[in-house]
């Protein structure tokens, strides 16, 4: 609740929920309720697999969006790359709930499969009302970092990480997104957020990361995904574990 605070208070206009799956975390309505009390605008980044009904209630606020991640128009594919059973069907009626109750929602495709029917998935999401949708290659950071590699390189993040976002896992760690997790630059539980960002240590790692790209725009939803961003994805995130990270545009 303090970072909260302290993000609306660093006039960043906007916070999203990510995991893990943040639809699990039993607070969530009330970090909800919090951040768009200071004036932010939220989103919640969930597989949609598993959408309690008075869940519903909070994304139909006002200033609520939802984004999510799909693979395929089959289910078999799709929950080879979930590891969920019954996910692909869950996901796709939560969407259609989400558009039917009038709640923004967004769409990243990650190619993870060969083969993987990418164009067949893309078109599934626009005969469900989907009009926000991008898709993007897995990117070797993050969950799909390779384990030989002991630090990943700083060439697979999208440059916007510590320039223009912040991410706060729950366990109080600071980086520039929830990709770049092995770039720590603080813990929200030992400084305020504040002092973190305005550290020699924030300005090193940003350095670090090379700059943009053109194909990825500064003002994009506020998260590191291929819905709106090119060079990343933490789409490839669907396990499902009782946490809420926290990620901010600036």
């Amino acid at each position: 609740m303090d970072v909260i605070t302290d993000v609306a208070a660093l006039g960043i206009p906007a916070v999203q929920f990510i995991g893990g799956e943040p639809t699990l975390a039993p607070y969530l309505p009330l970090f909800v309720g919090h951040a768009l009390g200071a004036g932010l605008n939220v989103e919640v980044y969930s597989n949609l697999a598993n959408i309690r009904p008075r869940l519903w209630k909070c994304f139909e606020r006002p200033g609520v969006s939802l984004a999510t991640s799909y693979y395929s128009d089959q289910a078999e594919q799709h929950e080879q790359i979930t590891h969920g059973p019954g996910s692909y069907r869950r996901t796709r009626a939560n969407i259609t709930e989400a558009l039917r109750r009038g709640i923004p929602l967004r769409a990243g495709i990650v190619e993870v499969l060969d083969g993987q029917r990418v164009a067949q998935a893309q078109e599934e999401l626009r005969r469900l009302g989907v009009t926000r949708i991008q898709v993007d290659r897995v990117r070797r950071v993050g969950r799909a970092a390779d384990p030989a590699v002991s630090v990943p390189s700083t060439g697979e993040l999208c440059g916007h990480c510590f320039r223009h976002r912040v991410s706060v896992d729950p366990d109080g760690q600071v980086s520039g997104c929830i990709l770049s997790r092995f770039l720590v630059a603080g813990n929200v539980r030992e400084q305020r957020l504040a002092d973190i960002l305005r550290s020699d240590r924030w300005q090193q790692l940003t350095d670090s990361v090379p700059a943009p790209r053109a194909a990825c725009p500064p003002d994009d939803s506020g998260d590191c995904d291929p819905s709106n961003t090119e060079a990343c994805d933490p789409a490839y995130d669907d396990v499902l574990t009782p946490t809420a990270g926290l990620e901010v545009t600036a």
